[in-house]
């Protein structure tokens, strides 16, 4: 891994800065001017293969309706610079992932196009003036929490890898939703098999903008999931909240087959998720969603790195369209070149984990997570996680909606959250009643 060439010195200092949390007013100052308003390096690289960003994309396609499809591909003309392959990736290797090269390695069909970079991210002025106040009155604590942050990016200059994952965690994307979707996993034989078809509405209440920050109450993200199908999961449901401390997060499943809600008892880390049908862990959606505190983290530096982005594409046609035998379509995914921070996760003394080693690639100007790797207790490199980011103008924003891995130990891949059949794509909602996220609400909606 190149650790630091990529990084500006200012930046580099700031990375080796020894226990400080929030920015200094002199760091603070620079969003807006020599940084973007969520943190990230505003000017393009040497070379002009990334540009400088210029505000991103804020203007919605024509004829694009809340509601309606996100297919509209705002740079559909364009051709791949390159397609890298196995015949080529050592050209290319110092800007792709282990687990990129380990899929080329893997799969003669697996290939990677990349275009030209489009620096579409974007959020409203609120969170921009939101994230400049967070930048110096937020902090971690000694549990890893975030304390002092609130409605904006929370550490838009990051001094450590846990600020870089919060970062992450609380990106921008919009404050309430709906999503109708469907998840398959694919057979090393090359089969894919429906696991769910259903419905997830979500909330961030953390984005409620007339919520005083002093009286948010840590919770920051909230889910319900009702499942119509496959036939055998049709009524099962789910919801779950999280909070800044993961002591108070707490999920409810919904099982038609006994009548009754009951309470997940550990529905964190490498538990697997019944929101997948248990092929991913709570910890792996949307790339990372669990707890940090099980493990060590640390910035790797920053790099240019191929990764998906703006791959609107990927919303176009039929699911069988973007499912290949061992691998997404590679037709369907855009790659382009960004800077990405590196963080790696390593286990801590004392506890237990399937993976106890991941590396994430954390992208500077959405914080979205595109992709990240996993090894397991034998240090063998075991999963590759990816998200397939699009741009959302109307919100505005550049976040991902479907995810996924590849097994690289048994040849199996899966893909959740895919809207391409449906015809709404994350459909921006009203504020969602707190009784959404009952007990009681979930079971109703989980009857068949």
């Amino acid at each position: 891994m190149t650790r630091m060439k990529h990084l500006p010195l200012a930046l580099a200092a700031i990375l080796f800065a020894g226990g400080a949390h929030a920015a200094t007013a002199e760091e603070a100052a620079q969003l807006g001017k020599s940084l973007t308003p969520l943190g990230a390096e505003k000017a393009g690289n040497k070379d002009g293969t990334i540009p400088a960003w210029d505000g991103g994309l804020v203007k919605a396609a024509a004829g694009f309706a809340n509601g309606g499809r996100r297919d509209q591909d705002p740079f559909a003309g364009e051709k791949p610079l390159v397609s890298i392959t196995a015949k080529n990736m050592e050209q290319h290797a110092d800007k792709l992932s282990d687990g990129s090269k380990a899929m080329l390695k893997k799969y003669p069909s697996y290939r990677i196009d990349v275009y030209p970079t489009h620096r579409t991210a974007a959020a409203p002025d609120w969170v921009y003036a939101n994230t400049a106040k967070n930048a110096t009155r937020a902090k971690l604590n000694d549990k890893l929490v975030p304390e002092g942050a609130y409605a904006g990016i929370p550490f838009p200059v990051p001094k450590t890898g846990a600020e870089v994952m919060w970062n992450h965690l609380l990106r921008w994307r919009g404050t309430d939703w709906q999503k109708p979707f469907r998840s398959y996993l694919t057979t090393a034989a090359g089969k894919p098999v429906m696991t769910v078809d259903g419905t997830a509405d979500g909330s961030m209440p953390y984005y409620y903008k007339d919520t005083a920050p002093e009286k948010f109450n840590g919770t920051y993200w909230t889910i319900r999931l009702v499942n119509s199908g496959p036939p055998i999961r049709a009524g099962e449901a789910i919801n779950g909240k999280l909070n800044l401390d993961p002591e108070k997060d707490s999920s409810y499943v919904y099982l038609p087959g006994q009548r009754r809600t009951r309470k997940l008892p550990n529905a964190c880390c490498d538990t697997p998720t019944p929101a997948t049908a248990g092929v991913m862990s709570f910890d792996e959606v949307d790339i990372f969603g669990g707890r940090l505190d099980r493990f060590d983290w640390k910035i790797l530096g920053k790099k240019e790195m191929y990764i998906p982005y703006n791959s609107n594409r990927s919303l176009k046609g039929k699911d069988a369209d973007l499912l290949a035998a061992n691998h997404l379509n590679p037709d369907s995914v855009r790659w382009e070149l960004h800077r990405v921070w590196v963080v790696e996760a390593k286990l801590k003394a004392g506890q237990r984990h399937l993976a106890p080693r991941s590396v994430y690639y954390i992208d500077e100007d959405s914080w979205t997570g595109a992709l990240a790797d996993r090894w397991d207790a034998n240090g063998q490199l075991w999963k590759t996680l990816w998200s397939l980011p699009v741009t959302m103008p109307d919100l505005p924003a550049t976040t991902s909606i479907t995810f996924g891995f590849y097994d690289l130990v048994s040849g199996t891949w899966f893909v959740s959250d895919l809207v391409t059949e449906k015809a709404a794509q994350y459909k921006q909602m009203p504020r969602w009643p707190e009784a959404t996220w009952s007990q009681e609400a979930l079971s109703g909606a989980g009857l068949r």
